[in-house]
C-alpha cells in the first residue's frame, strides 16, 4: 500500500509540476493591453512561450523575433504588415529567435502571409484562413514545422508566386530542411494571374523546393517530411502564362547527380480538382519519395515555381 500510496504522490506531484509549466506562459492581449502586434512581440514584459491573443478587428502583422504564440479570437484579421524587399506585404516574417512559435486561428489578406527570413525550426502554423496570397505558408530552410487544417482560398502571381505551401532551401542549411508536416490542409480556388505577369514558370499548390538558381548554394537535404491528406482544388484564370501543379517537388539544377529532395512521404491528398496534379522536376524523384495513394495523380514535368524569399 505504501508502495502505491508513493507512487500515486509521485504522480500527484508531476501532474502539478506540468500545471505549474503549462500554466507559467502569460497571456498578452492586443489591442486590449498592447495596440498592435509588434509592440507586444518588442515589449520586454513578453517572455518566450507567452500567447499573444489578437482580438477582433484588422491589424499588422510583425517581425517576430520570440518564440510566441499569436493566436486569433474571434474575427481576427491581418490585412497589413511590414514590407518585403519585393514592396509585398508580410504578415509574420520569422527572424532569429522565432523557433517554436505558432500562428492560429487567424485569416491573412496578405501578399507574404508567413514566411521566415531565417533558418526557423518548429513554427505551428494551424486553423488559420488565407484569402488570395501570392504565398500563404513559406519554410525556407526550417525542420519540424506542422502546417495543418488551413484554408488556403484562391492564390494569385505576380511574375512569381501563386503558391500555397512552400517547403524549401537556398542557403544549404547544414543540417538539411527535415521532418515537416504538410497535413488536412485545404487548397482551393482561383490562381488569379496578373494582368502583366511574366510567365514562363508554374503556380504550385504545394511544393518542395531546392532552390539553386542565381548561383544560391541551394539544399543539402529536403527530406522525411509528410504531405498527406490535403485537398488541392485550384484552376489557373491564364494558363497559357502561368499554370498551377496541385503538388509539385523541385530541384533547379539542370542536372542532378544525387538528389537532395528525397525520403518524404506524399500520399493520401485529393488532387482530382487541379488538372496538373504531381510535376517532378527530374523523374529520379520518384525513386527516391514515397508518392502514392493519392486521388488523382497524373504525373508531369512542370515549370519551376517562381518563389519569393
Amino acid at each position: 500500500m505504501r508502495r502505491r500510496l508513493l507512487v500515486s504522490t509521485l504522480g500527484v506531484f508531476v501532474a502539478a509540476g506540468l500545471v505549474a509549466g503549462a500554466a507559467s506562459a502569460a497571456e498578452w492581449r492586443v489591442p486590449k493591453q498592447f495596440a498592435t502586434i509588434q509592440a507586444a512581440i518588442d515589449s520586454s514584459s513578453v517572455q518566450p512561450g507567452d500567447v499573444i491573443l489578437v482580438g477582433a478587428g484588422s491589424f499588422e502583422g510583425a517581425l517576430v523575433t520570440k518564440s510566441v504564440e499569436i493566436r486569433g479570437l474571434g474575427r481576427a484579421v491581418i490585412n497589413s504588415g511590414p514590407l518585403h524587399p519585393s514592396g509585398k506585404t508580410q504578415g509574420f516574417r520569422l527572424l532569429d529567435g522565432a523557433a517554436g512559435s505558432t500562428f492560429s486561428n487567424l485569416t491573412f489578406q496578405v501578399d507574404l502571409a508567413v514566411i521566415n527570413g531565417a533558418a526557423v525550426d518548429d513554427v505551428t502554423v494551424t486553423h488559420n484562413r488565407f484569402l488570395n496570397a501570392n504565398q500563404a505558408v513559406t519554410n525556407w530552410g526550417g525542420s519540424g514545422w506542422d502546417i495543418s487544417h488551413n484554408e488556403i482560398v484562391d492564390l494569385k502571381t505576380d511574375c512569381g508566386g501563386g503558391i500555397g505551401v512552400l517547403i524549401g532551401d537556398y542557403a544549404a542549411v547544414p543540417s538539411g530542411v527535415m521532418d515537416n508536416l504538410v497535413a488536412h490542409n485545404t487548397i482551393s480556388g482561383t490562381l488569379h494571374v496578373a494582368a502583366d505577369d511574366c510567365g514562363g514558370y508554374s503556380g504550385s499548390g504545394i511544393v518542395l523546393y531546392a532552390d539553386f538558381r542565381w548561383g544560391a548554394d541551394g539544399a543539402v537535404a529536403i527530406a522525411d517530411s509528410r504531405v498527406i491528406n490535403n485537398k488541392v482544388s485550384v484552376v489557373s484564370d491564364s494558363p497559357d502564362v502561368v499554370d498551377i501543379n496541385a503538388i509539385e517537388l523541385t530541384d533547379t539544377r539542370d542536372v542532378v547527380d544525387a538528389p537532395v529532395i528525397y525520403e518524404n512521404a506524399i500520399g493520401f491528398n485529393d488532387l482530382r480538382g487541379t488538372a496538373n496534379q504531381i510535376a517532378l522536376s527530374q523523374p529520379e524523384l520518384a525513386d527516391c519519395n514515397d508518392i502514392s495513394r493519392n486521388l488523382g495523380e497524373n504525373r508531369g514535368h512542370g515549370l519551376h515555381p517562381s518563389v519569393f524569399r
